[in-house]
């Protein structure tokens, strides 16, 4: 079900407004006016052919290409147009090739705007019928290239039948000469209408209008209208579809046959009615495998059906009381309900004999519901509809049985489609009466898991999706009590297919029929609640719908136990892999949520049906076995943990450190088994411990690792004893693990060993793909707590694996806590194996290090938030200490392994650090800046500016500086702006202190910049370098809303004190232009409120600057004066209101007074009808193009 198909929940107006804050001032009006203008102009010039014609052409094609989504832009500009182009085509002295370039572009404009709307614009007086007519006369079918002059001249030639006078008037004296006549007007008309209805080309198109047009006259008809239909009939009669030529010749003839009986008057086409449908039986257009012609075909059959049934509204249809989305929604939470009572009228619809022909034509329509193409089956629901609409109640009923006789399972995928497409147009007019509910809904509910294997494939996508719709639909078609008995049905279906389909645009379908439910019905349980979660772009990740949103709406027990019951009956079995898996790993999350229902119900069908024939059950009953199984396990284990266990874990491991430490001889004891059992059993079991408990368990574990490795794992110093065999035992933990704690052996089942350094490190690296993170952390931090004989030879399998942890996607982006562990287990590993040349498997070298240093860099970018606040400070917090021990290492060892990129990355990321908000966190980053700066045994290669640096940071200064303290730490750290390797980075930190929300750092921040801008006021030079960096930071940080909002409250202060006056004085400049782009792009389609009123305040202050971008700005203002928010209008209001008082050059003294009464007098806050009239007398005063409204396509 395409969104387009579903009504806008507010008003068009409303809407409207969005959408022109949506595409900006680009496309709120036709902006290429001027040029189109000239282009057309031009065409006298570049007719003759060529590259100037084939240019002109093009260009044409793209400036209309641009409206086709809002083409009603172009109307105001049709009339000039068309007048330009028709002044060419009636100018006598044009050539031909002048006036098929014309029609060229006729024809482009009508493909956009669509003839429909653009037809009214011809001329179409008495005076323009013989010359459209003569020129319609010498037109050569057969030429190729002029198609688009056939097509117009003869969309033109079809409104001038609409004049209200005779032919026969224009027709004079017929006898020319002596023994000669010529053909009358209408005679000629129609001679080209047929010749035009069996040519290859769009011309037949515009025929089968000029068809509809003219033979409908009520001239024509009385003369003409017979003669046309028997031509018509023989033409359908003499015509095969099996032939190229006979399905041009039918498809032109249908098209007129149908447009005839969709325009001309009942009494008139009645007569024929009969006979065209006989005609009509005797083509087998149903047999034919031309899918247009079948679907002229249906639509010409149900006009014939609609001609035989006198037009009227059925008095016994259902109308629901209120059809108002919003009176609905008032009239619920008031409690009330409104209905018109279903009327019945018994004699007066009865009364009526129903045509012979009628029985025939639902046949048809009935037989098209089950056409393999949907076009066909479409066209056929409506016609059913329509039908359905004039007949008498017994009679539509029993269309509603036949209707219903095709969701049978003997019926194939196309017939249950149809059925589904029926049945909502059925609904929506108010043909299917609340006492058929029963049965519909009965089948509605199965076609909303339609779902037919077919080869390595299947079937009922297009079923689904049509079930949706007809949910969708009868949400706006019946009051809430007439759908109240089958609620619980209908939103357990749509919730399931929301969640658990296979396709996406059945899992979007079923949202936005769920949604309309919510809204219209209001009866859906916890609708609103689900909706916020299950939105249209939510479930448009599969993974994500199985996965998490279906935990959440499980919370929920109206829809736990039908969720498993349908993973268990429709997607265990399913054909695709992918499904399978996906539903066994959902049974594993909902399992949880109904643990004594998955262990006495489900858990015994799944063992059922590992027994059955279907390779497909097999395997995913007994993937869903395995996840159910271990989801009841796990939630066994956790009730035996609990703070017992914690504190007895804890003693445990510092007991184990403590012996190890102490030597006591247990070498080759089975007791070592058993503590290294423990120590893994603590660290892959850390997420089950109390968060307050977990860091002081994690360093416990660690700590007692190192101790026990350095200890009983080394036959001599460097190397590991091989004869050491070594419990890793990576298994569950059941009672039995419990009962190690106090019995010291581990369980039997674990017994199986390998050598330590193979099987140890193999499993700490697998351990680091957990999908736990507190697992992953403390199998990081003991791999960095091992010794070096451990890592002999594995150093770069080791260092790989935690790079990976480090590594920031996005399954595992809230893994903060992770990465930062990862990155003090590098360092830490880094500083047990030291600086080796040529061993990269044992140390760190030239060939490994580039790798050590790009994962280190790479975590300093790491910004993670979430309800903890800015988590990614811990990672980078760890990045900059691991930075600093490898740098210092490196420097005492090997200090040609640091290159000068490397080093200027370094001190360039941490410059950057030291200049951000957070006090204690600057303040560990200017304590790792100066340490590298100052360190001098030997010091630090490549070191960027260090002469000035050191002149900028003295030793003598390093201990007396508060670098936590902003008053102290902004003076100094400001000062390496004058340096253009660090400006980028610390100007990108200043920016982020300088729009926080601590008072002290925004107050210390801003002083310094400051002071620092005043300083290069007189060097154009430095202030040109500063914007242009200034300009970059926004620019790679478009969007990001970390950086972003705080970088517009800066430019509104520096742009508040006159820190760029002196760009005031030239007209547009270069600075003022590309500021002026960002912000607009920065605050498009933006629903931030601080993003929003930071941007107004910028805005307001550009208006300083001359030239056009004080013209768009202005434009900026007026558009946000209109903005959906009320707090955003008012707002504007009130900056620009005091702008224009502060810059009085901006407007007019003539208009000032008049444009500050609008401001200061207006209710910014009252409906948008009101405020846009204010809006739009303030653009005229201030010399700026009104915004246009742009409505929403398909907005009711």
């Amino acid at each position: 079900m395409a969104l387009s198909d579903e009504p806008a929940a507010g008003g068009p107006e409303e809407e409207a407004e969005d959408e022109t804050l949506a595409f900006g001032a680009a496309l709120e009006a036709f902006g290429e006016s001027a040029e189109t203008r000239a282009l057309l102009g031009r065409l006298r010039e570049v007719h003759g052919g060529g590259a100037e014609r084939e240019v002109a052409l093009e260009r044409f094609r793209v400036i209309m290409d641009k409206y086709q989504e809002q083409p009603h832009l172009l109307d105001p500009h049709l009339e000039w147009m068309m007048n330009l182009l028709l002044d060419i085509v009636q100018d006598q002295t044009s050539p031909a090739s002048l006036v098929h370039l014309a029609f060229k572009f006729l024809y482009i404009i009508t493909k956009v705007r669509g003839y429909k709307t653009f037809l009214r614009l011809f001329p179409h007086e008495v005076a323009d019928v013989e010359p459209v007519l003569d020129l319609v006369t010498i037109q050569n079918p057969k030429d190729h290239e002029a198609w688009e002059t056939r097509y117009m001249l003869l969309l033109w030639l079809s409104v001038t039948c609409l004049i209200p006078f005779d032919f026969s008037r224009l027709d004079g004296n017929l006898l020319t000469q002596p023994g000669q006549a010529r053909m009358s007007i209408m005679d000629r008309i129609l001679q080209i209408a047929e010749s035009y209805l069996i040519v290859s080309d769009k011309a037949r198109d515009a025929a089968a209008v000029l068809v509809s047009r003219f033979i409908t006259r009520p001239d024509v008809k009385q003369s003409k209208m017979a003669e046309f239909l028997d031509w018509s009939l023989c033409n359908l009669a003499r015509s095969s579809f099996q032939t190229m030529q006979g399905v041009i010749t039918m498809d032109g003839t249908l098209q007129a046959l149908a447009q005839i009986f969709k325009h001309g008057k009942r009494e008139d086409c009645l007569p024929y009615a009969a006979t065209v449908l006989r005609c009509l039986d005797g083509c087998r257009l149903p047999e034919s495998n031309q899918t247009l012609l079948r679907k002229l075909g249906v639509k010409l059959v149900q006009r014939l059906g609609l001609t035989f049934l006198k037009p009227k509204v059925a008095a016994w249809r259902y109308q629901r009381g209120c059809r108002s989305l919003a009176a609905n929604l008032q009239l619920l939470t008031q409690g009330q309900s409104e209905q018109k009572p279903l009327i019945l009228t018994e004699d007066d619809d009865e009364d009526d004999d129903v045509p012979e022909g009628v029985e025939r034509v639902i046949e048809q329509l009935l037989v098209g519901l089950k056409d393999k193409d949907t076009v066909v089956r479409w066209s056929a629901a409506k016609g059913i509809g329509r039908m359905a609409g004039r007949l008498p109640r017994a009679l539509a009923d029993d269309v509603v049985g036949s209707v219903l006789d095709c969701f049978s399972f003997q019926e194939t995928d196309k017939a249950w489609h149809g059925g589904c497409l029926a049945l909502a147009e059925l609904g929506r007019r108010g043909l299917l009466l609340p006492s058929r509910l029963v049965d519909v809904v009965a089948v509605i509910l199965k076609a909303l898991t339609y779902d037919e294997k077919r080869g390595a494939c299947s079937v009922g996508t297009n079923v689904r999706d049509a079930a949706c719709y007809v949910c969708w639909a009868f949400a706006r078609a019946y009051e809430p009590q007439e759908l109240k008995p089958f609620v619980t049905a209908i939103s357990s279906a749509l919730v399931i297919a929301a969640v658990f389909d296979r396709d996406i645009n059945c899992r979007r379908a079923a949202s936005a029929a769920f949604q309309e439910n919510v809204g219209r019905q209001g009866t859906f349980p916890h609708g609103i609640d689900i909706l916020t979660t299950a939105d249209y772009f939510a479930v448009g990740n599969r993974s994500n719908c199985f996965l998490v949103i279906s935990v959440f709406i499980a919370g929920f027990p109206e829809y736990t136990q039908p969720m498993i019951d349908h993973l268990v009956t429709m997607k265990i079995s399913h054909w695709d892999g992918v499904i399978r898996e996906l539903a066994a790993r959902a049974l594993h999350n909902l399992a949880q949520q109904a643990p004594e229902f998955s262990a006495t119900q489900v858990f015994p069908r799944l063992l059922s049906m590992t027994l059955s024939p279907d390779l497909h059950m097999r395997h995913g009953s007994i993937l869903a076995c395995a996840e159910v199984a271990y989801a009841l396990y796990k939630l066994a284990a956790q009730e035996n943990r609990g703070l017992g266990g914690q504190l007895m874990r804890q003693a445990v491991c510092v007991l184990i450190e403590k012996l190890s430490l102490s030597k006591m001889p247990f070498r080759g004891d089975t007791v070592i088994d058993g503590w290294q059992w423990l120590i893994n059993d603590t660290l892959r079991h850390l997420h089950l411990i109390s968060s307050h408990s977990r860091q002081q368990m994690k360093d416990a574990a660690v700590s007692a690792l190192a101790a026990l490795c350095s200890e009983y794992y080394m036959k001599e110093p460097g190397e590991a004893d091989p004869a050491i065999q070594v419990e890793t035992g990576f298994y569950c933990i059941g009672q039995a693990g419990i009962e190690l704690l106090t019995s010291g052996d581990p369980p039997a089942s674990a017994s199986q060993s390998s050598g330590i350094t193979e099987e140890l490190i193999t499993q700490y690296l697998a351990e680091l793909r957990n999908p736990e993170e507190m697992t992953r952390c403390g199998f990081s931090l003991a791999l960095g707590a091992l010794p070096g004989f451990l890592l002999k030879g594995r150093l770069q399998q080791v260092l790989t694996g935690l790079r990976a942890v480090t590594h920031t996607s996005p399954e595992d982006v809230s893994f903060a806590e992770s990465r930062r562990d990862g990155l003090k287990a590098i360092a830490r590993i880094c500083q047990t194996v030291g600086v080796k040349a040529g061993a990269p498997d044992e140390a760190v070298c030239g060939e490994n290090v580039s790798q050590i240093y790009c994962a280190l860099l790479g975590c300093m970018d790491d910004y993670t938030t979430d309800s903890r606040g800015d988590v990614g400070t811990w990672v980078r917090k760890a990045a900059m200490t691991s930075l600093m021990d490898l740098t210092l290492l490196l420097a005492r060892s090997q200090p040609e392994l640091i290159e000068a990129h490397t080093c200027e990355r370094i001190m360039c990321c941490v410059a950057q650090q030291a200049s951000e908000k957070i006090d204690r966190f600057r303040a560990h980053a200017a304590s790792v800046f100066l340490t590298l700066l100052h360190f001098d045994s030997p010091p630090i290669p490549h070191v960027p500016h260090r002469g000035e640096l050191e002149k900028l940071f003295p030793r003598s200064d390093v201990a007396s500086v508060n670098w936590s303290a902003p008053s102290q730490a902004f003076p100094r750290i400001t000062q390496l702006l004058g340096l253009p390797t660090y400006r980028y980075h610390v100007l990108l930190g200043l920016v982020v202190s300088l729009g926080g929300l601590t008072e002290s750092t925004i107050r210390h921040s801003t002083q310094s910049l400051f002071e620092y801008m005043k300083g290069i006021q007189s060097d154009p030079q430095a202030l040109g370098s500063f914007s242009g960096t200034l300009l970059q930071i926004f620019e790679d940080n478009l969007l990001n809303e970390r950086v972003s909002v705080p970088l517009l409250k800066t430019l509104d202060h520096v742009l508040t004190h006159g820190c760029f006056d002196i760009f005031t004085t030239e007209e547009d400049h270069p600075f003022a232009v590309k500021l002026l782009a960002l912000c607009k792009k920065e605050i498009k389609n933006s629903k931030d409120i601080q993003k929003l009123l930071s941007g107004i305040a910028v805005f307001c202050e550009m208006v300083q600057f001359p030239g056009d971008v004080r013209r768009q700005a202005l434009l900026q203002l007026c558009l946000l004066l209109c903005h959906r928010f009320p707090l955003i209008r008012k707002t504007t209001a009130s900056q620009v209101y005091e702008t224009l008082l502060t810059y009085s050059d901006v407007v007019g003294a003539d208009v000032l007074d008049e444009v500050v009464t609008v401001l200061s007098d207006t209710a910014w806050d009252a409906e948008l009808a009101v405020v846009r009239e204010q809006r739009n007398r303030l653009c005229d005063l201030l010399g700026v193009p009104r915004p246009q409204l742009v409505p929403q396509p398909g907005a009711c």
